[in-house]
């Protein structure tokens, strides 16, 4: 294999794993990551608990500082402001020149902003870099109140992160539920209530309207659309997050929301990909996948599959298979596989179980004519994530799981046996008498797929 220069402009999930596999199946390769937030790889999922007073920084970093060198993979802080394609170089923002052979773009996101008046003041920001949260450090030191616009992800975290320093919260929550354009009704309310048990102003059905300025340039109040004027001293902006291309829309790549690439990750650059959050498929990728992937595991399995195909003989297309995430509300660790939107489509039926605490669930989507699965919906209950990724694959019929759920449990011991309280209010609502089945299943899954 000849000696090549790689050049990676980013160092989150995607372009550190890899930097990593392609080091693995080549030793020759000069390889140089590139990034201006950090010079070392940090677990971004980690932040919030950096605030919290959980982790320290260098507690998010999965590797010592010596791992770089000895794997021979360079380290460059800096931030790329050009990139001249056709002669292949990197313009640096101290106007440092780098060239590569092969380019590899894993820009991430950066926080969405809509243009509401006040959006400049002080004290008004997103989060998804380290340099936010140094930012959000800094704007809430010694504030009073807070308010966060958004509902989803992010929005929750900070929340959360706010609430862990005894700083009162209103949340602005544009829908009627949290989350109702992902979650269905049932665990949106869910999650409504705990939200608001652990002290959080929830509003829904609340839009911002203007930022207002005390001013000397800081934040004092938000307006909103209904009327009402909330006091505060922050406004965290979590409506989402959009890839971060700002530097590359003037050139010859072809843009779209993110990098347009192929199921090979392939620019219309020759030797440019794009990976992670930066990435926009051109093409299908997938029933029910989205053309930008902004998840965890979906960057890692973009920086392995790109790896393996810039290192390997056989160039292999990016298949992810069943959809997949995890997140936790405050206390509630929560799940999906496969589909479940929002609203249920009519060719399928649905089944939710809710325990009567209010602080576990599950819900189960199959069609109507086959009854095969479709997806899962889990919350404060663990799964095995091999369980439903074969059941979904291997097209299991909703009475398959049943009989087996006793072995998709993922829960540490002496938690409450769920699935049987599961499997009799799903045999009592569908009128069938499902058990069990005597033989475990786990050590057929975990052994062989007999």
């Amino acid at each position: 294999m000849n000696k090549r220069k790689i050049v990676i402009i980013g160092n989150g999930i995607s372009g550190i794993t890899c930097a990593r596999n392609i080091r693995k199946n080549d030793e020759q390769a000069d390889i140089l990551v590139i990034s201006g937030e950090t010079k070392y790889f940090y677990s971004r999922t980690a932040l919030m608990y950096i605030y919290m007073g959980h982790m320290k920084f260098e507690h998010t970093q999965p590797y010592e500082n010596w791992f770089w060198e000895k794997n021979r993979i360079d380290l460059l802080q800096a931030w790329i402001e050009l990139i001249d394609f056709k002669q292949k170089k990197l313009i640096c923002h101290n106007g440092t020149n780098i060239y590569y052979d092969v380019l590899i773009l894993a820009t991430g996101s950066k926080p969405l902003m809509m243009d509401w008046p006040g959006k400049h003041l002080n004290g008004v920001q997103g989060l998804y870099s380290y340099q936010d949260l140094q930012l959000m450090e800094e704007n809430t030191n010694g504030i009073s109140r807070a308010v966060v616009v958004g509902g989803g992800l992010i929005g929750i975290e900070m929340a959360e992160m706010l609430a862990s320093r005894k700083i009162p919260v209103t949340f602005l929550v544009r829908e009627s539920n949290f989350w109702d354009n992902v979650l269905p009704q049932e665990e949106a309310k869910l999650i409504n209530r705990h939200i608001r048990e652990h002290g959080i102003d929830l509003r829904l059905s609340t839009e911002l309207e203007e930022i207002l300025d005390d001013g000397e340039g800081n934040v004092k109040a938000v307006l909103t659309k209904q009327g009402d004027t909330i006091p505060c001293a922050f406004v965290g902006i979590t409506i989402g997050v959009m890839p971060k291309i700002d530097f590359l829309k003037d050139t010859d790549l072809e843009i779209g929301r993110g990098i347009l690439v192929d199921p090979y990750f392939r620019t219309n650059m020759k030797d440019v990909y794009a990976i992670g959050d930066c990435a926009e498929f051109k093409d299908s990728i997938g029933e029910n996948r989205k053309s930008i992937e902004q998840v965890w595991y979906t960057g890692r399995m973009h920086g392995e599959i790109l790896a393996q195909n810039l290192t390997g003989p056989n160039e292999v297309p990016y298949q992810p298979g069943v959809w997949f995430n995890s997140a936790k509300f405050f206390d509630i660790e929560y799940q999906t596989y496969g589909n479940v939107p929002a609203q249920i489509p009519d060719e399928v039926e649905t089944f939710y179980w809710e325990e009567k605490s209010g602080k576990v669930a599950i819900r189960f989507n199959f069609l109507k004519h086959s009854n095969r699965l479709q997806g899962v919906n889990a919350f404060g209950w663990r799964l095995r994530h091999e369980f439903f990724d074969r059941a979904i694959s291997e097209e299991w019929t909703i009475d398959q799981v049943m009989e087996k759920l006793d072995s998709a449990s993922f829960n540490p011991e002496f938690y409450k046996p769920y699935h049987r309280l599961v499997l009799d209010a799903f045999n009592k609502a569908m009128g069938k008498q499902i058990r069990f089945k005597k033989i475990s299943f786990l050590h057929k899954l975990i052994g062989s797929r007999a």
